[in-house]
């Protein structure tokens, strides 16, 4: 086998396991969100063995370093450092495929939990507004902007007005019996407690 064969095989062999992480994903954008209490997304890529996880991150990182207008190779990327628990560079990730392409719920979306994560609320909330502006009927992006205002700012009523949008667009659908506990919460609750001093 000559090094032209050898080089062909290996190549056909990372264009084959890209293609498999791009298609999994592709098969999560496509399917209905499924909220829980933990900030979860409907694009997050399947649970895999850290070192595979970290394998395909070098492997994506690889891609971008040569083609840096690889919007799918960012997106992807982003996924599994999101995945990894590494906010700062998913958030960098979404970025760079925000640059190519901005109009894109979903990697807003994520982007924005990953604000959230590191604190950086004012930017997950405008994250998760746009993607509401660009589709009014994407729930995950309400979800979280309730999350946002419920949990880290204290402000029920917003969190109110947000989770009262995605029951409007999910009122049996996934999360839905989650989103109604709390809003009875809010309902009962229309102040936040306050800390004591």
């Amino acid at each position: 086998m000559n090094k032209g064969s050898v080089f062909l095989i290996v190549i056909t062999l990372v264009v084959g396991v890209l293609i498999g992480v791009i298609y999994s994903n592709w098969k999560k954008d496509t399917a209905s969100p499924a909220p829980a209490p933990a900030m979860t997304t409907a694009v997050q890529g399947t649970a895999t063995a850290p070192v595979n996880q970290q394998q395909q991150i070098d492997m994506l990182e690889g891609i971008v370093a040569r083609e840096p207008g690889n919007r799918n190779a960012w997106v992807q990327l982003g996924h599994n450092l999101f995945d990894a628990n590494q906010p700062m560079k998913a958030i960098d990730a979404y970025a760079k495929a925000l640059a190519i392409e901005g109009n894109d719920p979903n990697i807003l979306t994520d982007q924005g939990i990953m604000y959230r994560r590191v604190g950086w609320y004012d930017k997950a909330i405008a994250n998760f507004e746009k993607a509401n502006k660009l589709d009014p009927s994407h729930q995950q992006c309400l979800y979280n902007l309730g999350i946002v205002y419920r949990y880290d700012l204290q402000d029920f009523a917003k969190a109110a007005e947000a989770w009262e949008r995605f029951l409007a667009l999910n009122p049996v659908g996934p999360g839905a019996d989650r989103v109604r506990a709390d809003l009875e919460f809010l309902r009962q609750h229309p102040t936040p407690p306050q800390s004591p001093q």
